[in-house]
């Protein structure tokens, strides 16, 4: 009796610790899986502001607009100034035509005309050829609104954004895993790169460094010549004084 009790015995506890054992690998399997997706979702975000709002350079249009009245043509002082400054930097950094968007069908449309004919003398004297102004029509859709006449052309620029994205709360909160790991939050820096973008010269500049320009080379010798007599390389200004009006601090 006693030996066929130790034979069953073991069959009868192998049951139930074989059903637990298969409920806990589900259960590791289910949360193992939740484990992975939450790891993903947190890496697909940089921590690097820079990575995270990047600057990319890219073409963009640069455009002024040209108010025109009904009575009067041609264009003002400062209207031709921001013609002819417009013209000044398509000479230098524009990447297609110029286009000139005129209302038709408007109160002011033979004002526009006018101001069409002395808007091309302008360009052309900031150096544009004709080839290079493309005049278009177009409608208001709004006859609410003053049409006007809009210049725009194609450059390289730098761009970064847009800001004031917020996927999660920057508070304490049992969502925020970046609050309680110390991280920078989404927004953090956004701003500080579409300042950046906005305010270079060059965008080139933010991706490669420009060539040298030549040695000055009467200069340079000057300067060696004082520098192997041993006597002070820097540049003395006789007149200097003369334009003080204090000798406070000597």
């Amino acid at each position: 009796m006693t030996l066929w009790m130790k034979s069953k015995r073991p069959a009868d506890i192998r049951r139930p610790l074989c059903l637990t054992g298969a409920l806990i690998g589900l259960a590791m399997a289910l949360g193992a899986c939740k484990h992975s997706s939450d790891v993903v979702t947190t890496a697909s975000v940089p921590g690097d502001y820079r990575l995270r709002h990047p600057i990319a350079v890219q073409e963009a249009d640069q455009s002024i607009v040209v108010f025109v009245g009904r009575g009067r043509g041609g264009l003002t002082a400062p209207q031709r100034a921001d013609v002819m400054y417009l013209g000044q930097t398509w000479m230098r950094e524009g990447t297609g035509v110029i286009s000139i968007d005129v209302p038709v069908n408007t109160p002011n449309a033979r004002a526009a005309e006018d101001s069409l004919r002395e808007i091309q003398a302008t360009l052309a004297a900031a150096g544009v050829p004709p080839r290079a102004i493309n005049v278009r029509q177009y409608r208001p859709e709004d006859p609410r609104h003053m049409a006007a006449i809009r210049l725009n052309y194609p450059k390289i620029s730098a761009v970064a954004g847009p800001c004031g994205l917020w996927p999660e709360d920057i508070g304490p909160s049992i969502n925020n895993k970046s609050y309680f790991d110390n991280k920078q939050y989404y927004n953090l820096g956004c701003a500080n790169q579409r300042n950046l973008a906005s305010m270079v010269d060059n965008p080139s500049d933010l991706v490669q460094p420009r060539a040298e320009t030549p040695a000055f080379t009467p200069r340079r010798t000057i300067a060696f010549d004082k520098y192997r007599k041993g006597t002070t390389t820097a540049t003395t200004y006789p007149e200097s004084d003369k334009a003080k009006l204090s000798d406070t601090g000597k």
